[in-house]
């Protein structure tokens, strides 16, 4: 059967408008198919606001995979929001290191302090109380407002946005279709089971939904989507092309002390990476910077050596491409701080896998530390 008669046999289907069969429908392939995740309930208990909450903070441009191990050593270590409050922020961003994003690390910190200090260690359960807190915009108020406490919240992430396109037919751009797939969405949510809802929602986008090629054989939602009754599933969302991401430059100086110890630089706490650590380096610009101008930013008046090769790390709006000047110095070097000495210090190479590193200086430690 060619497209065109499969486009014409699926409008021939039954096709029921959304509403609440569809919400039963899916409640029920729910209640059978749900993904096990650490951060969930059992089923029929509901789930406790702090796992719920930081699970969403992990989760927020990440994926379920990645997210699990940071998620099990964070509970590990501060089982409770007053833990968490109670630790001291780099020890925080130390133990974030890994899943990116870090102004998520600093607002997840504030806002452990803030519901202890200002709300008893209790979550607000409305949404409105929700978004006063730090970090927490509207997606996660409704996530933990639906999950935590069975308020009737609507929340939209990536799968659930692609779940209601294709439910609804939209056919509007993303993300100007932002407003009217909320708006559609909020048309399904029950007032009973809205955080199983949401819940069955996102794992039918993350297993049968899926962005290529979804699985509509198999998915409890067929006889509702539009989409699929005019054969276009696989074209919706519509999504505009993404502008090339521009290149930034810069040379990082990687200096090893005879005795053991890497040095490392404190970021500013506000801006990309803030409050993490780093190998020093020049200013990230549009160009590689000439020899000279580079080496004014050299943190230790050495002899430096290039290694080969270039440290590549894509960041959400540039590419970033870095030099490595690799040194070993003697254990009493002269440090030549150019700026904030206090923000420098000797860590131990055995201890760089609990530092407060980022993925991109990983990288830079990692390449400068092999053999060419």
């Amino acid at each position: 059967m060619g497209d065109t008669a499969k486009t014409v046999a699926r409008k021939q289907l039954p096709l029921r408008p959304a509403g609440s069969d569809t919400v039963a429908a899916l409640l029920d392939w729910y209640d059978r198919e749900r993904r096990d995740l650490p951060w969930r309930s059992k089923r029929g208990r509901r789930s406790e606001p702090y796992r719920v909450w930081l699970s969403e903070i992990m989760l927020q441009q990440t994926t379920v995979k990645a997210v699990i191990p940071f998620y099990e050593t964070f509970l590990r270590r501060w089982p409770t929001i007053e833990a968490l409050a109670a630790a001291e922020l780099d020890d925080v961003l130390a133990a974030w290191a890994g899943l990116g994003y870090y102004s998520r690390a600093r607002n997840l910190h504030k806002c452990a302090q803030a519901v202890v200090a200002e709300h008893g260690g209790q979550f607000p359960r409305t949404e409105a109380g929700l978004l006063d807190l730090p970090g927490i915009g509207p997606y996660t108020a409704a996530a933990i407002a639906a999950i935590a406490f069975g308020e009737p919240a609507t929340p939209v992430d990536g799968n659930i946005e692609r779940v209601v396109s294709r439910l609804f037919a939209v056919k509007r751009p993303l993300p100007a279709a932002k407003r009217e797939i909320k708006r559609l969405a909020e048309t399904l949510t029950p007032q009973r089971r809205a955080g199983d809802f949401a819940q069955a929602m996102m794992d039918l986008g993350a297993s049968l939904c899926s962005p290529k090629k979804p699985s509509c054989l198999m998915c409890p939602l067929q006889q509702d989507c539009h989409a699929h009754a005019l054969g276009i599933e696989a074209q919706l969302p519509v999504k505009l092309a993404k502008a090339d991401r521009p290149v930034r430059y810069g040379t990082a100086f990687l200096a090893l002390s005879e005795d053991g110890y890497v040095l490392l630089r404190k970021r500013p706490e506000a801006g990309l990476l803030g409050g993490m650590l780093e190998i020093p380096s020049t200013e990230w610009g549009d160009d590689w910077l000439p020899v000279d101008q580079a080496m004014t930013a050299q943190p230790v008046k050495t002899d430096w050596w290039p290694v080969p090769g270039v440290v590549s790390h894509t960041f959400t709006h540039f590419r970033l491409e870095l030099m490595v000047l690799r040194a070993i110095v003697p254990a009493n070097a002269s440090l030549t701080f150019w700026a904030n000495p206090e923000q420098c210090r000797w860590v131990a190479r055995r201890d760089l896998g609990s530092a407060a590193l980022p993925s991109v200086m990983r990288k830079v430690v990692a390449h400068g530390l092999k053999e060419h």
